[in-house]
C-alpha cells in the first residue's frame, strides 16, 4: 500500500477544486482528481504533474452511483484508506431568476449534484475516512447558505432559492456527519471560499482560487485539536 496520505477532489479538473488539489498536491498529498469529464480530468493531471506534483484522475461524477462506487473500490484497493475528502463538486443554474418563477425541476437538479451527489459521495467514502489516522471532511458550502447573512435586513445576498437553500442543506448535513463522528479522529466541516471568479459566475467573483482555496487547504489539514461540525471562511467562523 502507499503510506503517502491522499486527498480525493470531486470537481477537481478546474476551478477551486483545480487549485485545492494543487495547494494540497505541495502539502504531500496523493491527489485523487474527481471530473465526470475524462478528457477535462486527464489534462488536469498532466498539469500537475508537469508542477511535480503526484496528481491522479479519477472518473467521478457525483450524480451517478455507478462512478461513484467505482472510485471507492478504487482507492480501497490501491491505498486502502482515504485521508482527505473535499466535496466540491457543485452546480448553479438560475442565472437571476426570482423563487417565485424557480422552475421545481432547476431546484430538483440542483440539489441532485449539490446535495444528493455530496451525501453518495461522503456516504461511500467514509468507510475508507475513518480508517485513516485522522480523516478529514471538507464540504465546499458557500456564504449564501448563511441562514442569518440571508435574513438580515441589511443582506445584499442574491436571491437564489436553489443554490443557496442547497449550501444551507449541505450545512446541515455537515453537522448531522460531525455529531455521528464526533467521538472518532474524522473531522468533518464546511467551507465557504467566498465570491470568487469561477465559471458558476461567469467569473463575476472578486476572489481567486488561490484565495478560495485557503480555508478548504486549512480544513482539510487540521490537527487532532482542531474543530468539527463547524462553518468556516478564511477569516474564522460563518454565522448558520
Amino acid at each position: 500500500m502507499n503510506h503517502q496520505k491522499t486527498a480525493l477532489i470531486t470537481g477537481a479538473n478546474k476551478g477551486i477544486g483545480f487549485e485545492t488539489a494543487r495547494r494540497l498536491g505541495i502539502n504531500g498529498f496523493e491527489v485523487l482528481l474527481g471530473s465526470r469529464d475524462g478528457q477535462r480530468g486527464m489534462k488536469a493531471q498532466s498539469v500537475l504533474k508537469t508542477e511535480g506534483l503526484n496528481a491522479r484522475f479519477l472518473l467521478l461524477d457525483v450524480t451517478k452511483q455507478d462512478t461513484i462506487d467505482a472510485a471507492a473500490s478504487f482507492i480501497e484497493q490501491e491505498y486502502g484508506s482515504l485521508d482527505v475528502l473535499v466535496n466540491n463538486a457543485g452546480i448553479s443554474l438560475e442565472k437571476g431568476i426570482s423563487p417565485s418563477r424557480l422552475e421545481t425541476a432547476v431546484l430538483k437538479e440542483t440539489f441532485e449534484t449539490n446535495f444528493f451527489g455530496l451525501f453518495a459521495v461522503t456516504r461511500a467514502m467514509i468507510p475508507l475516512l475513518i480508517k485513516s489516522e485522522g480523516g478529514r471532511i471538507v464540504n465546499v458550502s458557500s456564504g449564501l447558505g448563511s441562514l442569518e447573512r440571508n435574513s438580515s435586513p441589511e443582506s445584499a445576498s442574491l436571491l437564489a432559492l436553489a443554490y443557496n437553500s442547497s449550501k444551507t442543506a449541505v450545512n446541515a448535513m455537515t453537522v448531522q456527519f460531525a455529531r455521528e463522528f464526533k467521538n472518532t479522529p474524522l473531522k468533518i466541516n464546511s467551507a465557504a471560499p467566498g465570491y470568487t471568479a469561477t465559471d458558476l459566475n461567469g467569473f463575476r467573483g472578486t476572489r481567486t482560487v488561490q484565495q478560495a482555496s485557503v480555508v478548504i487547504v486549512r480544513l482539510a489539514t487540521l490537527d487532532e485539536n482542531g474543530p468539527t461540525g463547524g462553518f468556516f471562511e478564511d477569516t474564522g467562523p460563518v454565522p448558520w
